[in-house]
């Protein structure tokens, strides 16, 4: 969503991520309830996600505020959103061979990996907060390539989506009300986006359930780094 509005709507980066982490608070909350009426979220992960996300997303919103990153020098911005979206290309394409790591490790040395779980989680969520906050991007794709490693036996499809989605929700809703905070947030723009969303979130759940799932993950894949790139270019 924040590279299209900045390369094709030409909305400024500051606003383009602010209003973004509001739309995405807003439209994962119907996707975390199904969710949650199902039963697959494991509440123990997100809270370790949630430990290492929330005060990394408070610093970062402090930092921004201090040093008027976001106001004065959006070449970073621009910078930061293209190389998130390269970081997350990159996991997606790899996501099969670090869940395979993962098991390997898990099932090979269980006491060290059962022993390093909840602190790599908690870094990985510290990781996703700063990233979440400075770009909008990473909560989604990047955050389920983290789990599959970090939880190879333990999180099935399902529960790492439910998962990450649940995970997602106060961080996009910090990171968002410190955006809003500071100016960046355009109200009409959301209102736009938040009824756009209704008919292509339909759209999406038809063409996604026809579709094999590698062939979907590998042609978003491309098309990130694509969009990365010239971003960086731009």
């Amino acid at each position: 969503m924040t590279p299209i509005l900045v390369l094709l709507f030409g909305v400024a980066p500051q606003t383009a991520v602010g209003t973004d982490l509001v739309f995405a608070s807003i439209t994962k909350v119907f996707g975390t309830a199904v969710h949650g009426r199902a039963r697959t979220i494991d509440w123990q992960v997100v809270r370790r996600l949630a430990l290492g996300s929330l005060p990394a997303s408070a610093l970062t919103l402090v930092w921004m505020n201090l040093t008027a990153t976001t106001r004065v020098k959006d070449g970073f911005l621009m910078e930061a959103v293209a190389v998130a979206l390269l970081v997350t290309a990159v996991g997606m394409v790899f996501k099969e061979r670090l869940h395979r790591l993962g098991r390997r490790f898990r099932l090979g040395d269980p006491d060290r990996f059962k022993y390093l779980q909840p602190g790599l989680t908690v870094l990985a969520g510290a990781i996703l907060g700063v990233l979440v906050t400075l770009t909008s991007i990473g909560a989604g794709a990047l955050g389920t390539v983290m789990l599959v490693y970090l939880y190879p036996l333990r999180l099935d499809p399902a529960r790492l989506v439910g998962t990450d989605l649940a995970h997602a929700i106060p961080l996009a809703l910090l990171a968002g009300f410190g955006h809003f905070r500071l100016g960046h947030v355009e109200t009409g723009l959301l209102v736009n986006l938040l009824l756009g969303s209704i008919p292509g979130v339909v759209l999406g759940a038809l063409a996604s359930s026809r579709a094999p799932t590698g062939l979907i993950r590998n042609a978003l894949a491309i098309l990130l780094a694509g969009v990365g790139l010239r971003m960086l270019i731009h």
